[in-house]
């Protein structure tokens, strides 16, 4: 059992790699092993909706990390997303990474558990948390909660840790996405199936 984590901050080892790294110490005190992903400091396409991706699976543009992405969520059990907040909202080269991963591409995704996580000096961070989550939703995954809003507050990675109350939610985090993933298994051997998706009806509200 796997989650990958993606850091979508361009700093390696700043506030949001400090936040993820407790979540993902707790999913592999459970057993759970992980795997984190630097969003780095290049520039990240955006998507054109060029629709290339729908025969392929995989988005056109290979100058970043979202194909390994693709590939590395297909063979994850689950996925948590952590994003600085800038503006009241996610890292913008995060959304742009995550439209491309998840434009066309998400059947294969769907039923692993994931997350988001956010890291903000004072204010934004329950605009940025419902932003990201909404890639989960629409794809089907399960939104792992915690014990509040899965964000940490500080400036420096060394504030984030004084942060007790925001890690003892990123703790809480590991430990319900640890739970959850092992109940999915648990179903699945025991014959429990997934629910079977309705064919699409798409209703536009311009006729």
């Amino acid at each position: 059992m796997s989650v990958l984590l993606l850091n979508g901050s361009p700093h390696p080892k700043g506030c949001t790699y400090t936040a993820l790294s407790v979540v993902a110490a707790q999913l592999e005190k459970n057993g759970i092993e992980t795997q984190m992903l630097q969003l780095g400091v290049k520039p990240i396409q955006c998507c054109i909706a060029c629709g290339k991706c729908k025969d392929t699976g995989h988005c056109v543009f290979n100058a970043d990390h979202v194909n390994e992405a693709i590939d590395l969520l297909r063979a994850a059990d689950g996925f948590v997303v952590g994003s600085p907040v800038y503006y009241a909202g996610p890292n913008g080269g995060v959304c742009s990474f995550l439209d491309r991963m998840f434009f066309c591409k998400s059947q294969p995704y769907a039923f692993k558990p994931a997350a988001a996580v956010v890291s903000c000096r004072r204010g934004g961070a329950s605009a940025s948390f419902d932003r990201l989550n909404k890639y989960f939703t629409i794809a089907r995954m399960p939104v792992v909660s915690s014990q509040y809003w899965n964000s940490v507050h500080g400036n420096t990675p060394e504030e984030v840790l004084q942060d007790k109350e925001g890690l003892q939610i990123m703790r809480t985090l590991g430990d319900n996405m640890a739970w959850l993933i092992k109940c999915i298994a648990a179903g699945k051997a025991a014959g429990v199936a997934t629910p079977a998706p309705e064919a699409w009806e798409p209703t536009n509200f311009i006729r």
